[in-house]
């Protein structure tokens, strides 16, 4: 006897979401495709009736069906479809976790239907979100569940994982200490970390699973389980059977509701500003992404490709704050000080690019689900975003469950018994449990490392403040660092590679694209050798004087050119000759010259000397001794602090506002 499939006798029609072109006609071709999307997913609703989707209800074993009422999904080319499974399976939200677990659930032959909210908004933020980092473990995890699908992710991704990562100062620029991203990768077969666009990796998944199985501006609000079955209860009243709920509703999960009761995420502590800047830095070459480290304030930025970074801005505050003068504004105030690294990223940022939101997550819980229903990702372990996780724990659930659910359905098949759904779920919760919660809480430490680390003594003591200007480096700083350098080459292999062994359907090989430097071990022993990798022009751009009216003095890397520094002007030198017309400057005060591949000066013997200011660490450069140049470095003539340059690399020539009268610093 034939059955509805909703229980509202009414004939219900869904809209899902559209595909009408390929993926590339919304990439340059001229860029990467990390970044350069603009999807307009849309559903079928506004297209007045074209090609519908229809939930039909058909007679099979007792269970039903969805089919479109047009031609079926050709997703596979000319494959052979393999019979569906008896299991239909119910996935609340469209995010990556929902659509990389459909996906899995459907390369293994079960029948699969998506519900999502809102498909084009990606949890409400859409194209502003940005990137997301998908590392290695979540990228072999990918490969075990469609290949095909993982090779268009990799393709579309910007790699990261073959440069230089790590932690470094945020006032000095100074490397604290580098990860090694690449070596467990390829130690075990595995893809390169890569960042991808959350909208080219939305439309790739979707494109994957089938416009046939999303059904869009679908909002899961309830269930019921009645031990045989479970019903989602859609916003619009609908209703809609299956054998198995997986909620993948995110981090404010309404399956998650519904299952435990209501329970409040816990606050970070933190707020954090994200935007995309159209900026090249000039190690883009030898670094893929950096932690700057400061006191309650930490900054992240990294390579997403197409001449573009992407950057976030964490600062402890209360929730629920307001930029009422803008938010690039109170930005350059919060990290005012910090290296050029950060004020850079931060000026070529639009404050409509600036996206702010408080951060939450999720305490681990030893219970993921009941009966008929599980949870996957945010909805039950949304995690702090410091270790790149929260997405790739996502795909890694996804695999297991699709695993698990699998075992179930063959060992039913050998026994001729129904399949055991509630226990093949335990399962799949019992084989995460215990990663997950371990990763979650290696986020949380991430988090208060990174936004406690102090550099020098006294840094956020208050009234002993002062004792800063000491330079005596932080007791907490060398523990941590010597920790850091033992535990960190441990945790990244088991957090990157510590779950591929289990991968099923997958060959251990590394991709021939997937290739460093034949420099990177270098780099990660010799911080000359990684400064060497710079590509751009040195500048000394005038600084520490509002007088100040000369452009900025280009470097040259001839190693039989030098500039003199003086109050006059040396006629041995007639290009290269800098003049400063002040009281603290010798006749013939230093000099700068390029050697062997770095920037040197020398003090010439001046009576005032010569300074050195790298990251607030002040020192008098030696007479007739070379000392090598850094960027970032503020090299004062004179003691008073008020005639300065600062040693700036830059990819192009840099702008200044020219001010009025009175030159201290001028090029001649």
């Amino acid at each position: 006897m034939a059955t509805t499939l909703f229980r509202n006798p009414s004939a219900t029609v869904f809209t899902g979401t559209q595909f009408p072109v390929s993926i590339s006609k919304y990439v340059s071709k001229e860029s990467s495709p990390c970044l350069q999307c603009n999807h307009n997913l849309r559903n079928r609703a506004s297209k007045q009736n074209k090609g519908l989707l229809q939930v039909k209800a058909t007679v099979a074993d007792g269970t039903q069906s969805v089919s479109k009422t047009t031609e079926k999904n050709e997703f596979d080319g000319n494959q052979v479809e393999k019979k569906k499974k008896k299991l239909r399976i119910l996935v609340a939200g469209g995010g990556i976790g929902g659509l990389v677990f459909a996906l899995a659930a459907k390369r293994k032959g079960f029948d699969v239907v998506v519900f999502e909210k809102d498909l084009s908004a990606i949890r409400g933020e859409g194209q502003y979100r940005g990137p997301i980092q998908i590392q290695s473990n979540a990228l072999a995890a990918l490969e075990a569940i469609d290949m095909e699908v993982a090779e268009k992710v990799m393709e579309a991704g910007c790699i990261t994982g073959d440069r230089i990562n790590g932690l470094v100062d945020g006032v000095s620029g100074t490397w604290y200490i580098k990860f090694d991203t690449f070596t467990p990768a390829a130690e075990r077969g595995l893809p390169v970390t890569r960042v991808i666009s959350r909208m080219t990796l939305q439309e790739i998944l979707a494109r994957a699973v089938g416009e046939d199985v999303i059904f869009n501006e679908s909002n899961v609000v309830d269930f019921e389980d009645d031990g045989k079955k479970v019903t989602v209860v859609l916003e619009n009243g609908n209703r809609y059977e299956g054998d198995l709920l997986v909620g993948a509703d995110g981090i404010w999960s309404k399956v998650r509701t519904n299952l435990f009761g209501p329970t409040d995420a816990v606050y970070s502590g933190y707020t954090c500003y994200t935007g995309i800047a159209d900026f090249v830095p000039a190690d883009i070459e030898s670094v893929g992404y950096r932690v700057f480290l400061g006191h309650k304030q930490y900054f992240v930025s990294s390579d997403v490709g197409a001449g573009k970074m992407q950057w976030y801005a964490f600062h402890k505050e209360p929730p629920g704050g307001v930029d009422t003068n803008g938010k690039r504004e109170r930005l350059l105030e919060i990290f005012d000080g910090w290296c050029d690294n950060v004020i850079d990223l931060l000026v070529a940022t639009d404050e409509d690019a600036i996206l702010r939101r408080d951060i939450y997550d999720r305490t681990p819980s030893l219970t993921w689900g009941r009966g008929r229903v599980t949870l996957l990702g945010d909805s039950i372990h949304a995690m702090q975003p410091n270790m790149g996780q929260g997405g790739c724990m996502a795909i890694e659930d996804s695999y297991q469950l699709a695993l698990e659910l699998d075992k179930a359905w063959n060992e039913s098949v050998k026994s001729g018994t129904a399949v055991d759904v509630v226990s093949s779920l335990r399962s799949y919760e019992s084989a995460r449990k215990l990663r997950v919660a371990i990763i979650h809480g290696m986020a949380r430490m991430a988090a208060i490392m990174a936004s406690t680390y102090k550099a020098y003594l006294g840094v956020g003591l208050g009234p002993l403040s002062f004792l800063t200007k000491f330079r005596i480096p932080h007791p907490g700083r060398v523990g941590g660092r010597f920790f850091i350098d033992l535990a960190m080459p441990v945790m990244l292999s088991w957090v990157l590679g510590g779950n591929s062994s289990k991968l099923e359907g997958r060959s251990l090989n590394c991709r021939l694209s997937d290739k460093a430097s034949d420099q990177l071990r270098t780099w990660f022993e010799d911080n000359d050798a990684l400064e060497g990798t710079i590509i751009g022009d040195w500048y000394l751009l005038p600084v520490g004087n509002e007088a100040v009216t000369s452009q900025p003095i280009c470097l040259s890397r001839d190693e039989n050119r030098t500039f003199m520094i003086g109050s006059e002007k040396n006629d041995k030198f007639p290009e290269t000759s800098i003049v400063i017309p002040s009281k603290q400057a010798s006749k013939m005060h230093a000099q700068i010259s390029y050697k062997d591949g770095a920037f040197f000066i020398v003090d010439l013997q001046s009576e005032h000397g010569t300074f050195i200011d790298h990251g607030g660490r002040r020192s008098r450069v030696p007479p007739n001794v070379l000392t090598r140049l850094r960027p970032s470095d503020v090299i004062e003539f004179g003691s008073n602090h008020k005639v300065a340059v600062r040693v700036k690399v830059m990819r192009s020539h840099p702008k200044m506002v020219e001010k009025e009268a009175g030159g201290i610093l001028q090029a001649v």
